[in-house]
């Protein structure tokens, strides 16, 4: 049987300490961290029924078909609800692959293709 060096026999009581802490405020049923909880946005942009509508942004890393709106016959308009961590946000609407900033949203900045996106604060 081979002995463990001091170093490493202090080291492996080192990880141990730490997992027992991790654990002990989890244990007490403490928060480990602090989790900021996230928040429902819905987003809604008045369009033609027929439309492919998509919602595209920082989060979701700008990609154009990763949430569809769906329309709302009702109502008129197309809808898609996110749930975000507070912040801000840039953001832009893809209808049929034509990217648009929000038409309803005053809050906007230059972006470096020469247009404007949309910005949201989520509180």
């Amino acid at each position: 049987m081979k002995k463990q060096s001091a170093t490493k026999a202090a080291e492996k009581k080192a990880v141990v300490k730490v997992e027992k802490k991790a654990k002990a405020c989890c244990a007490a049923k403490k928060p480990c961290a602090k989790k900021v909880a996230a928040k429902t946005v819905t987003f809604t942009l008045h369009a033609e029924k027929g439309k492919n509508v998509f919602i595209a942004g920082q989060f979701n890393d700008w990609d154009p078909s990763a949430k569809k709106m769906a329309y709302k016959a009702k109502e008129g308009y197309y809808s898609a609800s996110l749930k975000l961590a507070p912040g801000k946000y840039e953001y832009k609407f893809v209808v049929d692959g034509v990217w648009c900033a929000d038409p309803q949203n005053a809050d906007s900045v230059q972006n470096d293709q020469g247009t404007f996106n949309s910005v949201i604060t989520v509180k």
